[in-house]
């Protein structure tokens, strides 16, 4: 088969099954495990036996049942487990995440530039500043929300979002 761009529908399937049976991070578990309770044969576990397998074809039909009707007996149990190391990554992935915010707070009173919007047009291309401002802070609401004033005393038509504005240092 010649590999190319127009090929990928072939590759799908596989692809797919790569998905399902590799681990993931967040659950320790399989896809495929999640859903049927058992792990999944590989393709090439049926021509080269593995210790799985070998353990499974010497048992007898009633035996296998049993124990696969064991195994979906647990499928509940691994699900909540899943769910708990899905709540444990997220919270780890939060944290280091957390780490490197360095949090913004802006007080009434303090002088502060806003973000020039570029959905105005300026002739002066990238010449043109991108702050506008100083602003005084008129009032600072806890969402980010910024009520400002310009020097004249005049306020703002409408509050602003703390991620537009950077502190102005006279």
């Amino acid at each position: 088969m010649t590999v190319s761009y127009r090929d990928w529908h072939e590759m799908l399937p596989f692809m797919l099954h790569g998905y399902r049976t590799s681990m993931r991070t967040s659950t320790r578990a399989t896809p495929f495990s999640l859903v049927y309770g058992i792990e999944v044969v590989l393709l090439f576990e049926v021509e080269v036996p593995s210790l799985r397998i070998l353990a499974e074809s010497r048992l007898k039909e009633s035996e296998w049942a049993q124990a696969c009707f064991d195994q979906l007996n647990l499928i509940e149990g691994k699900r909540l487990a899943a769910m708990s190391h899905g709540c444990l990554y997220q919270r780890r992935v939060k944290n280091a995440f957390d780490k490197k915010v360095r949090p913004r707070k802006f007080n009434k009173g303090d002088l502060v530039l806003k973000k020039v919007s570029q959905a105005l047009k300026d002739n002066r291309g990238k010449w043109a500043p991108n702050y506008e401002g100083p602003f005084i802070i008129k009032k600072a609401f806890f969402g980010g929300a910024l009520v400002l004033t310009n020097m004249d005393d005049k306020e703002l038509p409408s509050p602003v979002n703390s991620n537009v504005i950077k502190r102005y240092y006279a």
